[in-house]
């Protein structure tokens, strides 16, 4: 259709559009991505070709921009906002990151009621 080689033109570097509309669907605004440019695709001894993903073991996601370079973003959300007795916890085996007491790293941080975790979902007052 027209709409779509009038996307194709805009997009002339359409690799660099491919890795910035990636990076766009990234669930977590906190998340960092990096950049390198002539980079192998290449990980673990398996080889991978342009548009290809991978999820490296830093848990980093990896995009082939060949012959660019590779685009890998961080997967894991990194939470900013919680009380000073507790601490985030990185769990490598499962890319997650948990917010647990640093007094007892086996128990989850849970603020009080008093302290919500964030307004976001309560209604703003009329």
């Amino acid at each position: 259709s027209m709409a779509m080689q009038g996307q194709k033109m805009r997009c002339a570097w359409g690799r660099l559009c491919l890795l910035l509309s990636l990076l766009l669907q990234l669930p977590s605004s906190q998340a960092k991505c990096y950049f390198q440019a002539k980079a192998p695709c290449e990980y673990e001894g398996k080889q991978f070709s342009l548009g290809e993903s991978w999820l490296s073991t830093n848990c980093l996601l990896c995009t082939c921009l060949h012959p660019v370079g590779v685009g890998c973003c961080e997967t894991t959300q990194h939470p900013i906002d919680f009380p000073d007795w507790c601490e985030a916890h990185y769990d490598s085996q499962t890319c997650q990151i948990s917010v647990v007491q640093k007094a007892n790293p086996s128990l989850p941080c849970v603020k009080s009621v008093e302290h919500e975790w964030g307004s976001a979902s309560t209604p703003e007052p009329l």
